[in-house]
């Protein structure tokens, strides 16, 4: 297992500093996870099986495009602008949470460092604030998300964070609230600027990613939710929430949805929305949380 392992790292360390971009020892040993003694290894492994990688003046790393077999490493690590330009299109034709574009992203980082994949996957009107919570994170330190869209509050205003990880597919961020004294995700597409405060991380202890339900909600309590849905339903549900298609199988002419579900405002919410076509068979807890919201419209 530790020869599987090694032969891996030397796999991804050789498509790495393939990629057209020079690298410092540092950067080197901290993207895989090891001593810079250990990088120093690898990049001799690579020069006595033949790869040029010259001393550096500038103390950066890269293989040369004179080493032998560099072509057609190049040719399969890489896309031409108009390969990458449709791979863009169809990434982003996938849902954000749909497990294939997971496993595509999870493919993409094998090959590409953190950042060149993140800008195939992010749309384009989100770039810059990831980048910059990108680099927030890396450097440990808080920022302040500017006229934050909350749907919680249904308020607009600034947010004084310290961010510590993306979710799938850079959906939202996670990160410690200062105001709160909490970790929260929070919507890039709901973030209007970041903007950095060079302060650096204080509750770095405190820092917890919990677990998200299919419907994007994350919470402490869980409840196991049934529900009975008609086809209709089950397609909208599967369009809106891919995940939740690991949760379905077919009941007669309906289909039934089994999940654990972190509260009930995501839940909630669809079965709101669709409430003809749903029926609740458990929790009971579940039918009086829709009852309240209902009665609350027609006040």
């Amino acid at each position: 297992m530790e020869d599987h392992n090694k032969f891996r790292r030397l796999l991804e360390m050789l498509m790495y500093l393939s990629c057209g971009i020079k690298r410092t020892i540092g950067e080197i040993a901290e993207r895989f996870g090891i001593s810079e003694r250990s990088a120093h290894r690898y990049i001799q492994t690579f020069r006595n099986a033949g790869f040029v990688i010259p001393k550096p003046d500038d103390g950066l790393y890269y293989i040369d495009k004179s080493s032998p077999y560099f072509r057609e490493i190049s040719e399969l690590l890489h896309f031409s602008r108009e390969e990458a330009h449709i791979l863009q299109r169809a990434i982003h034709s996938i849902e954000d949470e749909n497990s294939l574009k997971s496993n595509l992203v999870r493919k993409l980082y094998a090959l590409y460092d953190f950042e060149r994949v993140a800008d195939t996957i992010v749309r384009p009107e989100n770039s810059v604030n990831v980048h910059t919570l990108m680099g927030a994170i890396r450097r440990r330190q808080q920022v302040v998300l500017k006229d934050y869209k909350s749907a919680n509050s249904n308020e607009i205003g600034d947010r004084e964070i310290e961010p510590f990880r993306f979710t799938t597919n850079y959906v939202a961020v996670w990160g410690y609230d200062l105001r709160d004294g909490q970790n929260k995700t929070f919507k890039i597409s709901r973030i209007r600027a970041v903007e950095t405060t060079g302060n650096p991380w204080r509750f770095e202890s405190q820092h917890t990613e919990m677990p998200m339900d299919v419907f994007r909600i994350s919470a402490a309590q869980k409840r196991s939710v049934t529900l009975l849905l008609s086809l209709r339903a089950k397609e909208l549900l599967t369009e809106e929430y891919p995940l939740a298609e690991n949760c379905i199988e077919p009941h007669g002419d309906r289909y039934l949805f089994r999940c654990e579900t972190y509260g009930f405002e995501g839940v909630g919410r669809f079965v709101l929305g669709l409430c003809s076509e749903i029926e609740i068979v458990e929790p009971e807890a579940l039918k009086s949380f829709i009852r309240e919201k209902a009665f609350c419209l027609l006040e």
